[in-house]
């Protein structure tokens, strides 16, 4: 179990190596957005990017999650690449050209309006690129090859930030710009990748197996309203806060929800490595051991990195340690509140995460829409319930609650159809020490900045030894 648990969590470094290095360099084009573009134009960025994501589950229909499961147990590994790969190549190619057509109905929509409609001809390139590069990239995690994955990201990503700065700082291309870098990063990806995608394609003559594509459809769809209703969670926000609060709103809340964001960096290294993982592992003996320990060892680390930058990360953002220049303009402090919310939905997510193994080692995948179809339920309720009394704030805690009731609906279906041993006495005490930090740090908000910032590094300074000597006592079985 050890041995394992220690691969994975390599595994977890490698592949978020990469996903470290987006987030960071995301989070540097964060500051120089918010110096460079009006709240107004982030929030027509912001709110296109919202649409992008939700068209990226349409475009790639479940396929990737299709041949993860697929190629794992399939002989003819070919075959499944071939299909997953052709499939998602002409339902990208038939979806671009509706959407190409349609350009300015669909800009009036979203609610950035008609004048944007070459936006949305950018968004197309964007959306068939990147649809484009998940199947090889798949294949590369099922492989276990993570050193050439992190590679193409890490490539990837640099051309990202430099086309950023080139196209908006140099040619002074506007919100356009954001596009232009995001569309040559998805081809530098495709380039790399390309020796896997031709091996493959050349490797034998395409022949179409009805079975076989009938089987991976039928496994893939589920993840398609799933994977929209997942998403409408952290995105749905934006549209609805562009009529109810305006696009300059939008703009500070995206801000401050990309800091948020940060948790996301444990959870993404998490997910890259746990999937392939507990496939892998699933038919060990003490696999369900296995897995209720890693969770625990997550949720510790999880849970001191939730604390870590909620404390942390709104002093820092006002600080002067960089004179007159600010990690966010100060246009968009207002912003500020909806930081920790954020990043405690995140950490709600990464839970649900650990808690994926339920459905997909019991190909109960179905599950997964009415789930997500209850978080998309409670982030629309909460959104628009509590959007027009607190503004932003409300958006951030729609966040929360959603990934959270989802986290918990997962929980209930995972221990009725795939019982695992959990060390509850081991998590009620982490969750103890988490909330009594927080606690801590809020009943002293009212002492001087200087004297909460010292309570709060002293807190987070002996949480790594508490979740430590809880992580490791020995609970003796009843």
């Amino acid at each position: 179990m050890a041995a394992s648990i220690k691969r994975l969590g390599k595994e977890t470094l490698i592949y978020g190596t990469s996903t470290v290095l987006a987030r960071l360099l995301n989070f540097c084009l964060v500051p120089f957005y918010t110096y460079y573009l009006l709240p107004g134009q982030y929030g027509i960025i912001a709110t296109m990017f919202a649409v992008i994501a939700l068209l990226n589950v349409l475009f790639l229909f479940g396929l990737d999650q299709s041949y993860l499961r697929f190629a794992s147990e399939h002989e003819q590994k070919t075959d499944v690449f071939q299909h997953c790969f052709y499939g998602v190549l002409i339902n990208g190619a038939v979806l671009s050209a509706l959407l190409w057509l349609g350009a300015k109905p669909f800009a009036a929509l979203i609610g950035i309006g008609a004048q944007y409609s070459y936006i949305v001809h950018l968004a197309v390139w964007v959306l068939l690129l990147d649809v484009l590069n998940m199947i090889p990239f798949t294949k590369l995690r099922l492989e276990r090859r993570p050193w050439y994955f992190a590679g193409v990201r890490t490539a990837s990503i640099i051309v990202n930030v430099l086309g950023n700065i080139f196209f908006i700082a140099v040619l002074h291309k506007g919100i356009a710009s954001i596009l232009w870098a995001n569309i040559f990063a998805s081809l530098t990806s495709l380039l790399l990748l390309s020796p896997v995608v031709w091996k493959e394609l050349l490797a034998k003559k395409p022949h179409f197996q009805k079975e076989l594509a009938r089987s991976m459809l039928q496994f893939a769809w589920p993840f398609v309203p799933s994977g929209l209703a997942s998403l409408l969670i952290s995105v749905i926000d934006k549209p609805i806060l562009v009529h109810l609060v305006g696009l300059s709103q939008v703009g500070i809340y995206q801000a401050n929800f990309k800091i948020g964001v940060f948790m996301m960096l444990l959870v993404s290294m998490f997910d890259q490595a746990w999937r392939p993982f507990f496939l892998a592992h699933a038919k060990e003996p003490d696999a369900k051991q296995t897995f209720a320990r890693v969770f625990t060892c997550f949720v510790a680390l999880g849970s001191w990195f939730l604390l870590g930058l909620s404390f942390l990360m709104p002093p820092i953002i006002q600080s002067n340690l960089f004179g007159n220049f600010h990690l966010i303009n100060p246009n968009y402090w207002s912003g500020l509140n909806v930081i920790p919310c954020v990043l405690t939905g995140y950490f709600f997510y990464g839970l649900y995460v650990n808690f994926m193994v339920g459905p997909v080692m019991t190909k109960k995948t179905r599950v997964l829409l009415w789930i997500t179809l209850l978080g998309a339920a409670v982030s629309i309720t909460t959104n628009l319930t509590l959007v027009p009394h607190i503004g932003i704030l409300g958006a951030g805690w729609a966040v929360a609650l959603s990934y959270g009731a989802m986290a918990v609906a997962l929980f209930r279906f995972t221990q009725r159809n795939y019982t695992l041993p959990y060390e509850y006495k081991k998590l009620a005490g982490l969750a103890a020490a988490c909330v009594l930090s927080a606690a801590a740090v809020y009943f002293t908000g009212r002492y001087t900045p200087q004297y909460v910032l010292s309570v709060k590094i002293v807190l987070l300074c002996a949480y790594p030894l508490w979740m430590w000597l809880i992580v490791q006592i020995r609970i003796p079985a009843k």
